[in-house]
């Protein structure tokens, strides 16, 4: 319902009193005056009853019907008497003028009587007519013993009236009455619009003032306090909120000097901000690549140390070494990826994949990590087919699962996938029984650096980047991840994914035996790494695989290979090369050279986001420096299961 304003609510608050009164007093008068109308015109009636009554004792007497019917005819001559009717005492009418259908039915009784005929306007009236008679007494004879005399009845008056004069009369009254009421509410309105207007206008005044200080028209309440009037009935309250509008204007103006004040400093520290995470992004990305190639060489020649006999002291420090640089591999890995996403660089590639290839992959990268802690490494195998990023979804696994096997000191780790056919989902589940993590810590873990204060959690653990990496993945791909912790029991962290149908699936069989049915002893693998240090490395790692090893600095010299009759079964190669080529561009010409669609893999350190993009196209797989052995070797493995697999 619309709300009245303030000028319609002060007339309804003159008009309806004044209203109200005149309705009453217009009701009271004309009723007055209907009841006066009345009274009159029965009065009338009886006298002229009366008197006709007078006039026919002596025809009705004596029988004279000429007279008696002069009479009636006179009578009818009254205003309102449409029939008149002189009966006698037998009931035989003696004279009778006007409308006999206005007569009323005859009563003899010697009493007067009134009332009106049904549906008819017409009133009618009965009228006794006795004999007169004298008394005659003795003047000395005593009053009081006068004997009254008992009077007889002639005859009776029938008189018919017609109420049309006295309706008539009432309808004028009351048209009279309406058109004052309504001459008097007219006026009244007027006189209460002209009031309301003297009070409403500055009301509304001030309204609108208000209104304009709060769209802060501040110039515009200021022009409008010159057309201000001392006679205005609220002149003073007006003033007043001019007086506050200056005051108004004045703090605004202080207050937007000291935001743009704000904001300009706000807008330096964010350009410095930017400038100095510009630097740090061109910074990082100038010395990744050069602190990947020492740490990946270094990994290497670990990793080589430890195939060749040493004693137990010697081991044991190669233990301590191989742990110092997984961690830091750990770190680079994770601080590559952290940026990655940060930067939004990360390329989503949705389509249907295996679950059963992701947990073979899984177990070819995790199993020596789990046997060298002494844990039980259980994934199950799993016919599901999944809807993500095959890719990003095995960082994320690669990740929960080093992180159970990290933080789990004995007892086993579990991968298993569930399936939820009525939702369309299937649930990979990572438990383990670890240290477990405490209900407030929960949900910080996802934290980047964030550690539970735990004894356990030395730096040779990591340095919290994994579970962070986990959950940024996750919400990139727009994936559930739920964990579920009782200290000192274990976790359990859930990934859901879409669930397709297994139509989908291609032979997968070879994607889970992953390391199973080719050795890499005697293969012929073409390395391709302008840096010598690395190159040197690698070369001794592949040949601690009993790997027949031709190694080029640039596609000049791995062209030479060719020339010489090597044939590679495997092409390894760096992206960043002599000669201005890079890896793509020299595995495409020794494809080409040698007509054969030869397996090949990149390894870089550089982070650029469309290096992963590039490699896709090409058809090759690519790995970040610094690269665990173990995950290059099985790497090789599947490219060789591969090639065996077309052949």
């Amino acid at each position: 319902m619309k709300r009245l304003d303030i000028r319609a609510r002060m007339l309804m608050a003159a008009l309806l009193p004044l209203a109200l009164i005149g309705t009453m007093l217009s009701v009271w008068m004309l009723i007055s005056r209907f009841d006066d109308l009345q009274t009159a015109y029965e009065q009338r009636n009886r006298l002229v009853a009366r008197q006709i009554e007078m006039a026919s004792e002596f025809g009705l007497f004596s029988g004279n019907q000429p007279l008696l019917q002069a009479l009636a005819v006179g009578a009818l001559q009254e205003s309102d008497v449409r029939w008149v009717a002189i009966i006698d005492a037998r009931g035989h009418i003696l004279a009778s003028a006007g409308d006999q259908q206005l007569a009323p039915t005859t009563d003899l009784r010697p009493v007067t009587s009134t009332g009106t005929l049904p549906s008819q306007t017409v009133d009618w009236i009965r009228q006794p007519v006795f004999s007169s008679q004298t008394t005659l007494d003795d003047l000395f004879d005593d009053v009081a013993a006068t004997t009254p005399v008992r009077r007889t009845a002639l005859g009776q008056i029938t008189l018919s009236f017609s109420r049309q004069t006295l309706n008539g009369r009432k309808f004028n009254l009351l048209m009279g009455g309406g058109l004052i009421g309504i001459l008097a509410l007219l006026f009244g309105l007027a006189l209460a619009l002209f009031l309301s207007r003297s009070v409403s206008r500055p009301v509304a005044r001030i309204s609108h003032l208000v209104e304009l200080i709060g769209q802060g028209e501040f110039g515009v309440v200021q022009s409008l306090r010159a057309q201000l009037e001392s006679t205005d009935p609220l002149y003073s309250l007006q003033e007043r909120i001019h007086q506050m509008a200056e005051q108004l204007q004045r703090a605004q103006d202080d207050l937007q000097r000291q935001v743009a004040l704000a904001t300009q400093q706000l807008s330096q520290k964010k350009d410095e901000a930017e400038a100095a995470n510009l630097a740090k992004t061109r910074f990082l990305a100038a010395a990744s690549h050069d602190l990947r190639q020492p740490t990946h060489a270094l990994g290497l020649f670990v990793s080589r140390l430890a195939q060749l006999p040493h004693d137990a002291q010697t081991g044991q420090l190669i233990d301590h070494l191989q742990m110092s640089v997984l961690a830091l591999q750990n770190l680079l890995d994770g601080l590559l990826d952290i940026s990655r996403l940060e930067a939004r660089s990360v390329q989503v590639n949705e389509g249907p994949f295996s679950v059963a290839s992701l947990f073979g992959q899984l177990t070819q990268d995790v199993k020596d990590a789990a046997a060298s802690k002494g844990l039980a490494l259980h994934i199950r195998p799993t016919s599901a087919w999944a809807l993500s990023d095959a890719t990003l979804v095995y960082r994320i696994l690669l990740n929960l699962v080093n992180n159970a096997v990290r933080y789990t000191q004995q007892g086993r780790v579990l991968v298993v996938a569930r399936l939820r056919p009525s939702r369309r989902q299937v649930q990979i589940q990572v438990w383990d029984t670890g240290v477990g993590i405490a209900p407030e810590h929960q949900q910080a873990v996802f934290g980047e650096f964030y550690q539970v204060p735990n004894a356990a959690r030395d730096r040779i653990k990591g340095m919290g980047l994994g579970l962070s990496i986990v959950r940024r993945t996750a919400d990139l791909l727009r994936l559930s991840v739920q964990l579920k912790s009782r200290p000192g029991v274990g976790t359990c962290v859930t990934l859901t994914l879409p669930l397709v149908e297994a139509s989908f699936a291609a032979s997968s069989q070879g994607a889970a035996d992953d390391g199973i049915g080719a050795e890499l002893g005697g293969v012929n693998v073409l390395v391709i790494e302008d840096d010598a240090l690395v190159r040197q490395a690698l070369t001794s790692v592949l040949q601690g695989w009993d790997m027949q090893v031709a190694q080029a600095s640039g596609l000049t010299q791995a062209r030479q290979h060719l020339a010489r009759g090597f044939v590679p079964q495997v092409i390894i190669s760096d992206y960043q090369l002599e000669e201005g080529a890079n890896g793509v561009q020299a595995i495409k010409a020794l494809r080409s050279d040698s007509q054969t669609e030869i397996p090949a893999c990149l390894i870089s350190g550089d982070t650029q986001p469309n290096l992963a993009q590039q490699a896709r196209q090409a058809g090759l797989s690519l790995l970040q420096k610094p690269v665990r052995p173990a995950k290059l070797r099985s790497l090789l493995r599947r490219l060789v299961n591969q090639e065996l697999a077309k052949q």
